[in-house]
């Protein structure tokens, strides 16, 4: 019995007020709602299994993704499960290339993030008919297999297929006894649930006073809308925390070049470890520019949570414009795109460390970074991964973090049988 041919595309517009009480509040998007474009994909396999996805949105614009997401189940629907995964590059290439809806691409936009929603919930379902989590499911991957799920298309001058096995090779050495370390102690987290920019300061020191009794050692602040205010908010986070703990700063694009330079420069007594997206994510060069005026103050550049695609990873990479890889599980092509720039990271020796902010990136990312740790990168040295506390809740199977620290996930799904919407 095979794994079924695809019966049915479900999509929902899902949608949290977390703007009301300035959750998720930022220098460029001061009132967001996080929000999802939810897929459910059923078979006719005798199994019952459906597969979720998700791709995360701020609110209004979700109906154009829902709306990508139904353009695109036409090379889903019908679909044998079986002919999908054989033939996962041919299926990815398959959505991407479609010769209309690549004009208002191509990969890239409201369409590459419902490619991402329906290609989540293809490995979804995969994984729970092997009767593996996701991570499993990856590390264990024969090499060979898991490179048949990459579109090496467009990276070949910075990765070829071949490079990329033998990174893939050299990652089996160890690999079971880094398996079993995520198990035992899971993978390093970072918090930015503390400091958002529309919190005051009570609520501020409040929520970092908890996290510091919860064992977090590295916390995120959000700036870029005002100067002062910036110096006076990082001051008051870095006297919480003590000169120990790690910090860093995220500017959600507000500056220019040149200013961002000026700006991070007048913050950089706090000691922090990166800033992030300092400018235009689309702005290669910027970025180069502002990592290099950077370094002499010991301040790196992360970037990488509104990158459209792995063409733009490559070109951060070989520009030497950011320091910190910073992948999203739902803005790159689910988990296919995901794993050619974690293994372009590993070939230019930059350290993952994934976005999760928002409703189902922490449930979704966790996959991601322990199958990098366990089989592409093998080293913890300057990575974490993102965590923020809201609306887990609404997940069957929600992240655990024990020590501040992602645990790995035994359960058989990425996502939930079912999702609580509000």
């Amino acid at each position: 019995m095979g794994r079924g041919r695809i019966t049915k595309l479900i999509v929902s517009d899902v949608r949290f007020p977390t703007s009301l009480a300035h959750h998720g509040s930022d220098a460029m998007h001061p009132d967001p709602d996080y929000s999802a474009a939810y897929v459910a994909i059923e078979t006719d396999a005798p199994d019952g299994l459906k597969g979720y996805g998700l791709t995360f949105t701020l609110g209004k614009g979700t109906e154009v993704v829902v709306c990508a997401v139904n353009a695109l189940s036409v090379h889903v629907v019908n679909k044998d499960l079986d002919d999908i995964i054989g033939n996962f590059r041919g299926f990815y290439r398959e959505l991407t290339s479609d010769g209309q809806l690549r004009w208002i691409g191509p990969e890239k936009g409201a369409v590459h993030l419902a490619t991402a929603a329906v290609l989540n919930a293809i490995w979804d379902l995969w994984a729970k008919q092997e009767r593996k989590p996701l991570w499993k499911l990856l590390v264990d991957m024969d090499p060979k297999q898991l490179l048949s799920c990459i579109d090496f298309r467009y990276i070949t001058d910075a990765l070829t297929e071949e490079e990329a096995y033998k990174i893939l090779q050299s990652g089996l050495m160890g690999k079971k006894e880094r398996e079993e370390q995520m198990l035992k102690y899971g993978y390093p987290a970072y918090t930015t649930s503390c400091a958002w920019l529309g919190y005051s300061d009570q609520q501020l020191k409040q929520l970092c006073t908890e996290a510091l009794k919860d064992g977090w050692t590295r916390f995120k602040v959000k700036v870029g809308a005002d100067l002062q205010d910036d110096i006076r908010r990082c001051r008051l986070v870095r006297e919480m925390i003590g000169p120990e703990n790690i910090l860093m700063l995220d500017a959600n694009q507000r500056w220019e070049v040149k200013e961002a330079i000026d700006w991070v420069s007048k913050l950089a007594e706090f000691k922090p470890l990166w800033i992030e997206e300092p400018t235009s994510p689309d702005d290669i060069l910027g970025h180069a520019t502002i990592a290099k005026a950077l370094a002499p103050l010991g301040i790196g550049v992360a970037t990488g949570e509104q990158c459209h695609n792995r063409v733009v990873f490559k070109q951060l990479l070989q520009a030497q414009a950011l320091n910190y890889v910073q992948v999203d599980s739902c803005r790159l092509g689910s988990v296919n795109e995901n794993l050619s720039v974690l293994l372009m990271a590993k070939k230019f020796h930059v350290p993952v460390c994934p976005h999760a902010g928002g409703v189902g990136l922490c449930e979704l990312v966790q996959h991601l970074i322990m199958f990098d740790y366990i089989s592409v990168s093998g080293s913890l040295e300057n990575r974490m991964c993102e965590y923020v506390d809201h609306l887990h809740e609404h997940f069957k199977y929600p992240v655990v973090i024990m020590n501040a620290s992602y645990m790995p996930p035994q359960v058989l799904f990425i996502f939930a049988d079912y999702f609580t919407a509000p």
